[in-house]
This record gives structure tokens, C-alpha cells and sequence, in this order.
């Protein structure tokens, strides 16, 4: 299963967990619109990142 885990694969994820984590801490500072719009983004990043293996699963 690791072996399949591709470069753009760790950076995706990581930019998703990273945004989650950024999120929550803007939510428990009490900036709760500013966590909502960064917390949007763990989707679209993981929505993205399943789309470019989709496109390399496609071109094999």
C-alpha cells in the first residue's frame, strides 16, 4: 500500500492536514469566519490531489 504513496501524494496530504490544523487553532482563537474559510480548503485540496491520481492512473 506505501508503495503506491507518489511525492505529490505527501505534499497534498500534508498541505491538507496542515490547513486543518491552521484552522483549528484560528477557531480556538476566536476567529471563527477566518477558520471556516481555511477549513473549506481540506476538501478541495483532497478533492485535487484524488483528481491528479485519476489523471496518472489514466495516462498508465
Amino acid at each position: 500500500m506505501f508503495k503506491k504513496i507518489s511525492k505529490t501524494d505527501i505534499i497534498m496530504l500534508s498541505l491538507a492536514i496542515m490547513s486543518l490544523i491552521f484552522s483549528e487553532v484560528m477557531w480556538f482563537q476566536g476567529e471563527k469566519e477566518g477558520a471556516l474559510f481555511i477549513g473549506l480548503w481540506v476538501p478541495s485540496i483532497l478533492g485535487f490531489a484524488i483528481y491528479l491520481k485519476l489523471l496518472k492512473i489514466e495516462n498508465k
